[in-house]
């Protein structure tokens, strides 16, 4: 869930790039033709002389890891368990908790609990700011320091602090990882007709619950939608296939996405087909800089077409779709870059991101907040409560569809 990139499939590669990846196994296993390669030389002398022994396994992930590092932030080896994992998340399964977090300046804050989840039925709710796991502070923790200090516990037991509006006291939850099936989109019907749907991520299953959820608000208002409140914040992105099919949902036609490479099947243009699910209802699109590559293909691909108003901050910005190329022994993998997007105007959003067409600002935590936070973090009692913020970019594109 803390994942950020367009991934796609790839089972076979034209000759030039199956060169390439036959000299990344030959590495992975040691297999080099010349006996007096220099990288077969260190690796004989580390494993007889080392002061102790080494796990030839480990090292050679290591190796592996190392290599991809130099390519660019997104490419890497996955070994079997790296691979389960990640065949969980696009598939929209995974172990743990059921919390969807983003990073806001330096805290963690609980984006929403997942139905039928652990996180769910300990009553967690959307605002909570986690101060502690394992009463291991998160102040200033990445995402990725986050998920491993959830899965930290073989056990699964995973103690939570959360500082909750309201509340002069840090709250404490006892939760025990369980699997979780990721319900990717959630909605909601608004006054006038109007529907906010929400993307947490993008997996195999998004684009059917798009289009469900959209069909069931429809139902609900006995009429066609007026408006479509399209809500992609802090979405860090996912499948590729998905982003493309979702964007098709609401254009009938012009370019959603092109993606350039090297070789001749990662040149490619995808192109919306007839039929608008909203038939021309207006939409608006929110976006942060949480919003991540499969996220800013869908924003992208609405803004250049004219299909919706974009309102937010600049996207991320990550521009680049990696292929998952399954290696010879079946159990290890390795996630490539093997191409740039571009939005339908020939832009590459890579390092800049999404420009949104009305650019509104979330306010920061109010001093007397962060205090209040800091002394639940340091498992003190607040003075005074912590008071939830103002939501103005939603209120921002609520305003914008009412006016069509």
């Amino acid at each position: 869930m803390f994942s950020s990139s367009a991934l796609r499939i790839t089972t076979h590669l034209p000759q030039l790039a199956a060169v390439f990846f036959s000299a990344l196994l030959c590495l992975s296993s040691h297999v080099v033709s010349a006996k007096d390669s220099q990288l077969e030389e260190v690796l004989f002398h580390i494993n007889h002389f080392y002061v102790e022994e080494v796990d030839r396994n480990k090292l050679n992930h290591r190796l592996l890891t190392n290599l991809l590092k130099e390519l660019d932030p997104y490419s890497e080896f996955l070994d079997e368990q790296e691979l389960k994992r990640l065949f969980d998340v696009t598939n929209g399964e995974y172990r743990g908790l059921g919390i969807e977090v983003e990073k806001r300046q330096e805290h963690i804050v609980i984006v929403s609990a997942l139905p039928n989840s652990p996180a769910y039925a300990a009553g967690l709710q959307s605002g909570d700011i986690v101060v502690s796991i394992n009463n291991v502070p998160t102040i200033n923790k990445s995402l990725e320091d986050v998920s491993t200090l959830i899965d930290s516990n073989e056990n699964g037991e995973v103690t939570l602090a959360i500082a909750r509006a309201g509340h002069s006291q840090r709250l404490q939850y006892h939760l025990t990882r369980q699997p979780i099936h990721i319900e990717s989109v959630a909605s909601e019907l608004q006054g006038k007709g109007i529907a906010y749907v929400r993307i947490n991520s993008f997996n195999n299953h998004s684009y059917h619950d798009v289009a469900r959820h959209i069909a069931q608000l429809q139902q609900k208002n006995a009429t066609e939608l007026k408006g479509l409140l399209l809500d992609l914040r802090d979405n860090p992105g996912g499948t590729f296939d998905s982003a493309v099919a979702i964007a098709d949902l609401f254009l009938s036609e012009g370019t959603i996405v092109s993606t350039r490479g090297r070789f001749i099947e990662a040149n490619q243009r995808f192109d919306a087909q007839p039929g608008d699910i909203l038939e021309g209802a207006p939409i608006v699109v929110l976006i942060n800089e949480g919003s991540a590559s499969a996220s800013e293909i869908v924003a992208g691909a609405l803004k250049d077409n004219h299909r919706a108003t974009v309102v937010g901050t600049r996207s991320y910005g990550k521009g680049s779709v990696q292929s998952l190329i399954p290696l010879g022994d079946g159990r290890s993998a390795l996630k490539l870059t093997t191409a740039k997007y571009f939005t339908p105007a020939g832009v590459s959003i890579e390092g800049t991101g999404i420009t949104p067409d009305v650019p509104i600002l979330q306010p920061p935590l109010s001093q007397s907040n962060k205090e209040v936070i800091i002394n639940l973090a340091q498992g003190k009692s607040a003075d005074r409560n912590l008071t939830a913020s103002v939501d103005k970019q939603l209120l921002k594109a609520q305003q914008l569809l009412e006016q069509y």
